[in-house]
Parts: C-alpha cells; structure tokens; sequence
C-alpha cells in the first residue's frame, strides 16, 4: 500500500548537470497536501536516503498519475531506479544558511559557523543558487584571516585525507590567470626524478582554457583512487591525478562547480581551495605561483605580496609549509592554449625540442628549483643557483622525461594527442612589434572555441610578446571540434581587436 506522500520514480532523462531535480504534476496530491511550488526544495527519501532536490510543476500530460520525474543527477544521487517509490516532504530547516546571511551583513563567521556551512554543502544540502550566494558574499576580499584558514580545515576535514608517512611530501601550485602555463607536470617530473615525493593532485579548469587534469588527461588517465594514487607513488615518486576523483576535498569539488558557472574565483575561496587539497593529499611543503600582469588574475605587485602573505599565514597555521614565487603573468607562457596544444607544449620542452617555447621551459625549471630547495633540509642546494643547475640537468639529461613517461605508464598508459576537426589561422594586417596580449580575453577565445571541455580545442600562438611580425604573417590558429564554436569563436575576435596589441 503507498504511503500519503509517496510516488513512483520515472526517469525523464534530463540532464542537470550536478544539481538534482525533480518533476511533479500540478495536480498530484503530493503538491496540493504539502504546498510544494514551482521551485521548492523538497525532500525526497527511500531507503534510508534522503535527497534535496529542487521542484519543477508541469502540466497534467506530461507525467501519469502518481509518478515523480526525476533528473539524471537525482536518479544517480540517490541510486534509484524506475518505479522505485519514493516520499516527499519539506526539508528541514538549515541553521547554516542564517550564517550565510549574516555574511551577506558583513559579520566576521565563527569555525563552528563556518564548519556547519562547509559540512552541509558537502553534503549535498545546499543547492546550486544557495552554494553561489555563500561564494558571492565571500569573493572580493571579504573573508578575514581566520575565516580562511577555517574554511581551509573545514573543507579538508569533509573529505579524506591521505598519510604518506614521510616527513616531506612535495606540493606545487598556480593561481592561474595566464593562458599555457602548464608547468605543473614539468615540476613533478623534474622534482620527482630528483628523488623526492610529489603526489600531485590537480583541479580541472574554473575560468582557464585547461586545468592540468584536463592538459594530463589528454596524455593519460587522471581519475584514480586514493589506492590507485598510492600505488602509483609508491612506484614512480609522484603522480599527476585529478583531485575531484579522490574526493580529498568535496566540498570544493561542488564549489568550483558553482565558480565555473559564475566566471568567479574569490580571493579567500582560492586559498582554501589550493591549500585544502594539499593537506588533504598528505603535502608537506609547498610552491605557490602567483603570476602578476595587467590582465592576469592578479594585477599588481602589491596585491601579489598580500597574497602570499594570506597564502603563507594560513598555511602555517593548517601545518603547511607555503612558499610563494611571485612571477611574470604579462603574457601567456608556451604557445599551446587549450588541454591538447599545451600537452604539445610540454612534450616538446620534456622531449628538449629545438622549437619548444622556451618561456615554459625557463619557468618549469625556476619553479622545480624553488622547490628543491625548500626540501633541501641539509643544505646541500640552499642556494637557488644550485638547485636551478640541478632542475636543468635532470631536464636535459632525458631524466625528467623518462620520469615523466613512468608516471603516464603507471597511470594507465600513454595517449596519443587528438586533432581538431576545424582550424583556421589568423594573419597580421600589419607590420610591428607585438606589444601585449589581454590575457583575459585571449582566454575567452580559447574558451569559446571550444577549450578545455573538447580537448583538441583551443589556440596555438605562432608569435608572443616581443616578437617583430610581418604583415600576412600567422599571429595564431584556432582549433575547434565544432564549425560554430570556431565561427564564435572568431567573432569574437573579431569584435575584440585589442586581443593582441600590435605597433
């Protein structure tokens, strides 16, 4: 016999991304005994589980009676089939959205209010529109200190937490902000081959072109278990994972998630992000690049220093170890934007390429060196000259590569680098010098292309910064999977000429 408040679950097969929804007739007796409207958040439970969802009403013919549609994320969420019964009733009330609120006054949170918001995000109680307002109230320099650092620890004692059982784990880290760049896996390659641990975990992109899972998985697979990581360390020294798929940090997984969608990446919401995963993958001592640029994430020198002195505080009070390398972000570093063009980019300098762009090599070198030397606890490289010697000798001997190609093997295997379907190259209507790129935009490009969500998409420039161009000369091309991403995509250039500064 079905209860009051029960129906009989339908899949619709509509896909909501992550955030889980449910379809109810506007004549159901569910909605007319409980008051549910268009746009509620309701409870649904079976078997012990409970899901919040948000309400959709549709008309009488869409759904049968005593039926509930249910999206793809609310059918896998709470692992339900066809038919199953299910029960609605009105979620409980949050106490940590009355936190919420009092940021949104300008109040200073406590760890337990902080704590009660991080734990029910992750635990999937929020939804998307209340995950954005908490990320809102908390970007432009909003949080405090300690606000920081306890939204630090509670983000990593949401998830697991990995023990290596070493007195130094390696770490290394980029606020992003600048187009290529990819010189993570460079750093771990390198360090790695030095002997020394680096168990790298890294985000997928929030508002870049490519994160470095999305750059490694065009080379290998990224999505491993803590098991699989383990063991992948434990034979080669290092790995390159992607951190969503260990589920170190959920809470921060779901609020990227939301940061994608708003184009934002909030000061403190940044540190707590970077740091938390580090703890959590069991990091001892840590590299943060905080490149600097007029288009770049971070635009001034001074802002840059308050920054690593946020990154170092907070870090030293979560037990970490943070060291910040204040670097050039004025233009794009390699000539590859987009997860393929930049996996060709670091092949190249690994491989020692005659035309591999050079920039990329010089800053994966100087990052490698940084942190050899704040794991050099007998002082044989304290001075950087030392340690950059030795981060361009594992380089060019071929030691680096090797290391690099056993992390890929230990991962799954190497892949071959796809192709876009469509290319179009742009050519200089002018003579000069090549001034500027706006960073930002030359994302967007790269972006509406098709980048990092088709992994050939994307740019390669044939000219950077400095660089004299004849007019009809190749300045860039663009690589998309799609023929309108590629038509948006030049519009868009089009549109925006101050793109590349040429004069």
């Amino acid at each position: 016999m079905s209860k009051p408040h029960a129906l009989k679950v339908l899949d619709m097969g509509i896909e909501t991304h992550h955030e889980p929804a449910v379809f109810i007739r506007k004549d159901s007796h569910v909605c007319k005994s409980e008051g549910f409207t268009a746009s509620n958040c309701v409870a649904v439970s079976t078997n012990g589980q409970t899901l919040f969802a948000t309400l959709n009403v549709v008309e009488r013919d869409i759904l049968p009676h005593g039926y509930a549609g249910f999206s793809k994320a609310a059918m896998k969420r709470l692992k339900v089939l066809p038919g199953d019964e299910v029960e609605f009733s009105h979620p409980p009330v949050l106490p940590s959205m009355s936190y919420v609120r009092k940021k949104i006054f300008g109040e200073i949170l406590t760890t337990e209010e902080i704590n009660a918001i991080v734990e029910d995000i992750s635990e999937h109680r929020y939804r998307d529109i209340e995950i954005a307002s908490f990320l809102s109230i908390c970007a432009g320099g909003r949080l405090n200190m300690q606000e920081i650092t306890d939204l630090t620890m509670a983000m990593v004692n949401c998830g697991k937490r990995i023990h290596w059982g070493k007195s130094r784990v390696m770490d290394k880290h980029c606020v992003g902000g600048v187009p290529g760049n990819r010189t993570t896996p460079l750093v771990v390659s390198i360090v790695s081959a030095a002997g020394l641990i680096i168990p790298k975990t890294s985000s997928r992109a929030i508002t870049s072109p490519a994160g470095t899972a999305d750059t490694v998985e065009v080379l290998t697979t990224v999505n491993l278990s803590i098991e699989e990581m383990k063991h992948v360390v434990d034979s080669t020294g290092g790995c390159l994972a992607w951190g969503g798929a260990v589920n170190l940090s959920p809470a921060d997984d779901l609020l990227i998630r939301i940061e994608q969608a708003l184009d934002l990446d909030g000061e403190g919401q940044l540190i707590a992000s970077m740091l938390s995963k580090k703890i959590a993958s069991g990091s001892t001592h840590a590299i943060i690049d905080i490149p600097v640029g007029a288009t770049a994430k971070v635009r001034t020198q001074e802002d840059a220093e308050r920054l690593a002195d946020l990154f170092s505080h907070v870090g030293t009070s979560c037990g970490l170890q943070v060291k910040c390398i204040i670097t050039d972000g004025s233009k794009p570093v390699g000539r590859g934007i987009g997860p393929a063009q930049e996996a060709k980019d670091l092949i190249a300098v690994l491989s020692g390429d005659m035309d591999a762009p050079q920039d990329l090599r010089s800053k994966g070198i100087l990052l490698s060196a940084h942190l050899l030397m704040l794991a050099d606890e007998e002082g044989q490289y304290a001075d950087l000259d030392a340690c950059i010697e030795q981060a361009t000798r594992l380089l060019d001997s071929g030691a680096a590569l090797t290391q690099f190609e056993k992390i890929l093997n230990a991962q799954g295997g190497i892949k071959s680098i796809p192709e876009a379907e469509y290319q179009h190259t742009v050519f200089s209507v002018r003579h000069g010098m090549i001034r500027q790129f706006d960073n930002r935009k030359l994302a967007r490009l790269a972006k509406l292309a098709g980048a990092p969500f088709t992994q050939a998409s994307g740019l390669r420039l044939h000219a950077t910064v400095g660089d004299t161009i004849e007019k009809g000369e190749p300045l860039f091309t663009v690589f998309s999977n799609s023929a309108g991403e590629l038509d948006y995509a030049l519009q868009y250039f089009k549109d925006n000429p101050d793109l590349i500064t040429i004069t």
